[in-house]
């Protein structure tokens, strides 16, 4: 393929396309089996650090620059609103608390991160949202706290999952994906190992808090957060009640659910791995799994989540 593609100066928009499809699929499957354990290390979710090639379109430091940039402007957009917490604020201070126990824990995931300058922010809204941008960029909505009712158990889940989706760097991977329609015949040998991208930025309007993930990489994120919070000593348990709650105001438009649908399928994907991250809490809080007390969620009725209504295909980023 790529010998008959070099040799045709003006390849077809069609075959081109089909090409760059292939290459963008092939990657991450090569990418996508389970890693060896690490040295030191026992139990755990296995999946392999760093997520999928594709996203080495865009340098790492490139899309990280540019999420401090759009999560400065957040900042100054809050601070005029008189919505961002103040250091002094009990709900930020239990945030960064809980922020800090998670934070020995991403390393093992993506190296990088011991160089990312971490930030946790609260903002005050009505929306049910929250998010990590890429570099660590954390940012909590007060509507996500105040209207699930979240313990702390609850929050490391959600602080978990975002924190995952950086150092899975999915939003470079998704950047990276929007930028292989513009690039032309020569991504191909790129995106084989030919050539150097190094010096490719991130496309001009492009905003990473619009990029949207893809069920496989909210999957990934889940088991991950649940993976790094338990390490730090937070009952996994408790990501079940978090999504149970996540359907209970699935009616209310919350923007989380647009992109982070609840479904009976995720919790059953997250019980499924439960028995990988319960010892990683029992081992943290100094317990025998067996002698863990049962887990008991802090609001009543909380019930099955609802039947997923997203996008089947695992791989296609999410409607909102």
């Amino acid at each position: 393929m790529l010998r008959r593609l070099q040799g045709d100066q003006r390849p077809t928009r069609t075959r081109l396309a089909r090409a760059l499809a292939l290459a963008a699929v092939a990657l991450p499957m090569a990418w996508s089996q389970p890693a060896p354990a690490q040295e030191g290390d026992a139990g755990g979710i296995r999946l392999n650090p760093g997520g999928s090639a594709v996203r080495n379109i865009v340098p790492a430091e490139a899309i990280e620059q540019q999420a401090t940039q759009e999560y400065e402007q957040l900042k100054q957009e809050a601070i005029a609103k008189h919505a961002l917490a103040g250091d002094n604020n009990p709900q930020l201070i239990r945030l960064r608390a809980i922020g800090k126990r998670l934070l020995p824990h991403t390393v093992r995931w993506n190296e990088r991160a011991r160089q990312w300058q971490w930030e946790v922010n609260l903002i005050g809204s009505k929306q049910v949202n929250a998010f990590c941008m890429p570099g660590g960029k954390i940012a909590i909505y007060t509507g996500l706290l105040d209207q699930l009712k979240l313990t702390d158990d609850e929050i490391a889940m959600v602080m978990g999952h975002e924190i995952a989706h950086a150092l899975q760097e999915h939003a470079r991977e998704r950047a990276a994906k929007s930028e292989i329609t513009n690039l032309g015949a020569n991504v191909i040998s790129q995106l084989f190992g030919f050539g150097n991208l190094g010096n490719m930025a991130l496309g001009t309007g492009a905003h990473l808090l619009t990029l949207r993930f893809s069920r496989a990489d909210e999957s990934e994120a889940d088991l991950i957060g649940m993976d790094v919070a338990a390490r730090a000593g937070y009952d996994p348990r408790a990501a079940i009640t978090l999504w149970q709650k996540m359907g209970k105001v699935s009616q209310s438009g919350a923007e989380f659910l647009s992109t982070h649908p609840s479904g009976r399928s995720r919790i059953a994907d997250l019980e499924k791995h439960m028995p990988e991250v319960l010892p990683l809490y029992a081992r943290a809080i100094n317990t025998p799994v067996d002698r863990l007390p049962p887990y008991r969620a802090n609001m009543a009725g909380l019930g099955d989540a609802p039947v997923d209504s997203g996008d089947d295909d695992r791989q296609k980023p999410l409607k909102r």
